[in-house]
C-alpha cells in the first residue's frame, strides 16, 4: 500500500513540474506577443509623459473607436462594405506612432495600418498607411 502511494506521489510531483514548465512557457510567449505595444515600450511612453495620461494606449484606441460613430463606412478603411458597413474592432497600439487594426462588415475582414499623432491637446491625427482586404475563397 505505501508502494502505491509512494508512485501516486511521485506521479503528481511530475505532474507539478511539468505544468509549472507549461505556465513558464505561456509567461515567456505572452511576453513576446507583448513586445510590439505601447504599454510595454518605455521609450514610447516618454512621448507622452507630458500629458499625464494614465492609460495612453486606451485613449488613444478609444480616439480611434470614436472613428467608427459616423453613418456609413469607417473613413480610414479604404473599401466600400459589401454585407454591412466597414467598421474597426481589435486595435493594437504598437508604438508612440503606429497602430495595427482589424476592420470587417461582419462578413468580409481586412488590416489597416494607421500613423498617429497624439497632440498635446489631447487632440488624435490619424493617417492611413497601408491596408488589405481578405478575399474569401469559397
Amino acid at each position: 500500500m505505501a508502494e502505491a502511494s509512494g508512485n501516486r506521489i511521485s506521479k503528481l510531483e511530475s505532474e507539478i513540474v511539468n505544468l509549472k514548465d507549461s505556465v513558464q512557457k505561456s509567461n515567456l510567449k505572452v511576453l513576446d506577443m507583448q513586445y510590439f505595444s505601447l504599454e510595454n515600450n518605455d521609450d514610447a511612453l516618454a512621448y507622452f509623459d507630458h500629458l499625464k495620461l494614465e492609460n495612453p494606449s486606451g485613449y488613444i484606441a478609444d480616439k480611434l473607436l470614436e472613428t467608427n460613430e459616423q453613418k456609413g463606412d469607417n473613413p480610414l478603411v479604404p473599401y466600400e462594405g459589401m454585407q454591412n458597413d466597414f467598421k474597426i474592432n481589435k486595435i493594437k497600439v504598437l508604438n508612440h506612432k503606429w497602430i495595427l487594426t482589424d476592420f470587417s462588415d461582419g462578413k468580409y475582414w481586412g488590416e489597416l495600418l494607421i500613423k498617429y499623432e497624439l497632440k498635446d491637446d489631447l487632440g488624435v491625427d490619424f493617417t492611413l498607411v497601408d491596408h488589405l482586404l481578405y478575399t474569401r475563397s469559397n
